[in-house]
């Protein structure tokens, strides 16, 4: 089934390129002891560390609650540490742990190789075409809803 026509939903397309790209990524980041969510965090956490709970979430797409399941379970498996916000006592930083780091560099291979297997097809301009439109999309500040 071909989505792509003028009356197709950018928006849909999207969505269905991510779960199946999710599909492959997970399969991989298995071998790693790793979710995709969880890997996710802790790519966020090395570009920025320091992040709250709630941004994690807005990052990952998921609720607040849900980021704080997520992190408490990185916590014990010592991939990330929470340090005292200095300037919020009801918040906490999320760091990564030497352990985080290695997972991370370990696990980033083997996704950038599923990366690789699935944009095999595509020029290469039109893979800097895809990635430079899919930065402006997250480039772009909508307020996620934290319900």
């Amino acid at each position: 089934m071909s989505y792509v026509d003028e009356n197709s939903c950018v928006t849909f397309l999207v969505r269905h390129a991510w779960l199946s790209m999710r599909s492959a990524v997970a399969a991989a980041l298995a071998e790693h002891e790793l979710s995709v969510p969880q890997y996710g965090t802790l790519l966020i956490l090395s570009d920025q560390p320091g992040c709250t709970i709630a941004e994690i979430g807005r990052k990952v797409g998921t609720a607040r609650q849900s980021a704080n399941e997520l992190i408490t379970g990185m916590e014990r498996a010592g991939l990330i540490e929470r340090q005292a916000n200095p300037n919020d006592r009801r918040s906490q930083l999320v760091h990564l742990t030497a352990g985080g780091k290695s997972r991370l560099a370990a696990a980033r291979p083997a996704v950038r190789a599923v990366e690789q297997e699935l944009e095999a097809d595509f020029s290469a301009a039109d893979r800097e075409a895809a990635r430079a439109w899919l930065q402006r999309m997250v480039n772009t500040e909508v307020p996620i809803d934290e319900a």
